[in-house]
């Protein structure tokens, strides 16, 4: 037993300050977690994503025509939640490659479910027995990684739930969250096995706001990510919610190259395909280091560039278009 309680994906509207809302030149992503060769085939075919995010837009450009599956759960407290949070995250992981925003994995499946609501008609928030019915709702459907990009209290049911998951053999990414050097440990990223993502920008500097501690294991591109915005277009990103697509399209490649992996299994793999970061070794900002996609699988991967935005035309436009997200 224990409280519902809320998690949030912690979104910052406030003036963008600091050093990541200088304009950016365009960042290929894919070099600096090291994806293959742009000709090079598939390693194999990719395990079922399971998605526990906001709404998704499976009508924008990104995503028309990919296999993007939404599913609802029967009971809503409020007002369905917005697309955006979702639409982005997707775009990353399965956007069509020739979109503005191409994904990690275009040639992959998931299933999302919606599992936020509007707080007051303010902001986007789920709570503990909506994310349990979401995690077992995909575990029905046999999904072998969960993207999580939230973050919240720890809570023993949600814990249970967790683990059930991966004893079914699935591999959980989680944000390690947004709440700063010296906050508590966020959840499920804290949880054990759970594999926690904490962002990096352009320079390998650690997002200012990202929450650290000795639960955090990688680190991802999650400063200035180029994807998909729901309204139609696209917007740079920043927060770790953004660092998770990454390590759960990782965890996907080292899937595909042996399905009869078991989730501690593949958080091993990752592990051992990184670079240090940081102090040498494991330490509480970086983890063990930043994620890189060679090496996973016996065959390499395509190449998207899934994180350069278009040219700026000025340092005005850019900064509208900065978003901050757990």
């Amino acid at each position: 037993m224990d409280f519902d309680q809320f998690y949030y994906l912690d979104e910052h509207h406030a003036a963008c300050t600091g050093v990541e809302c200088q304009v950016p030149s365009p960042v290929n992503w894919a070099s600096l977690v090291n994806w293959s060769d742009a000709d090079s085939p598939q390693c194999g075919p990719a395990p079922l994503i399971g998605l526990i995010d906001t709404g998704v837009n499976v009508e924008h450009a990104a995503l028309k025509g990919q296999a993007v599956e939404v599913i609802s759960l029967p009971e809503r407290r409020a007002m369905a939640s917005l697309q955006d949070h979702g639409t982005a995250i997707a775009a990353l992981l399965v956007g069509r490659p020739t979109s503005q925003t191409p994904g990690l994995l275009p040639g992959a499946r998931i299933v999302a479910v919606d599992a936020f609501y509007r707080d007051g008609g303010t902001a986007d928030r789920t709570d503990v027995m909506t994310l349990v019915a979401a995690i077992e709702a995909l575990a029905e459907r046999g999904v072998r990684v969960m993207n999580m990009s939230l973050s919240g209290p720890s809570n023993e049911v949600l814990q249970k739930a967790i683990a059930a998951a991966q004893a079914k053999g699935i591999v959980i990414v989680a944000a390690a969250g947004n709440n700063g050097a010296g906050a508590e440990p966020s959840y499920p990223a804290a949880y054990p096995g759970v594999v926690a993502v904490t962002a990096i920008d352009n320079d390998l500097n650690v997002y200012r706001r990202a929450t650290r501690g000795p639960y955090v294991d990688l680190s991802a591109p999650g400063v200035n990510v180029w994807t998909a915005s729901a309204k139609g277009s696209a917007m740079l990103r920043t927060g770790t919610s953004y660092a998770v697509p990454f390590v759960s399209a990782a965890a996907s490649l080292a899937l595909a190259w042996n399905p009869a992996l078991d989730a501690k299994a593949v958080q091993s793999q990752l592990e051992a395909h990184t670079r240090d970061l940081g102090q040498p070794g494991r330490d509480p900002t970086f983890g063990v280091g930043l994620i890189q996609m060679s090496g996973l699988c016996k065959q390499p991967v395509a190449t998207p560039t899934v994180a350069s935005g278009p040219e700026p035309s000025s340092a005005a436009s850019y900064q509208e278009q900065f978003v901050d997200m757990p």
